[in-house]
């Protein structure tokens, strides 16, 4: 009896379409509004740090004077509070997740300084 239950599924599994995608080819669709990972348009940032006061878990820091933002994208929960309360809006979620790493790191962004050609 066992032999026909396995049959019925092995015949099953021939003919229908695969339970999985096929990653490289076939990319994932998200539904909407996914929170995937935080981004941020370093052009427009002025570094005021309310990102980082309203980061629930310390993810985000914000150095004024070196003006560059970090984030520890392994301690980030996606919550969304620093987009919210960014006054420049150049804190977003995009709708991917953060790539799987070995080792928890930092992700360190910096303005490059603006050339003043006033002669």
């Amino acid at each position: 009896m066992k032999l026909l239950t396995f049959a019925k599924t092995e015949l099953h599994n021939l003919f229908s379409k695969p339970a999985t995608r096929l990653y490289p080819q076939e990319p994932r669709v998200y539904p909407e509004r996914t929170r995937g990972h935080v981004e941020n348009d370093i052009d427009v940032c002025v570094f005021c740090g309310l990102c980082s006061k309203k980061c629930p878990t310390g993810a985000i820091t914000v150095d004024r004077a070196a003006k560059s933002w970090s984030i520890k994208r392994f301690s980030c929960i996606q919550c969304g509070y620093c987009v919210a309360s960014c006054p420049k809006k150049c804190l977003c979620m995009r709708p991917a997740y953060t790539q799987p790493a070995s080792e928890k790191g930092t992700e360190t962004f910096t303005q490059e300084p603006k050339d003043d050609q006033s002669a």
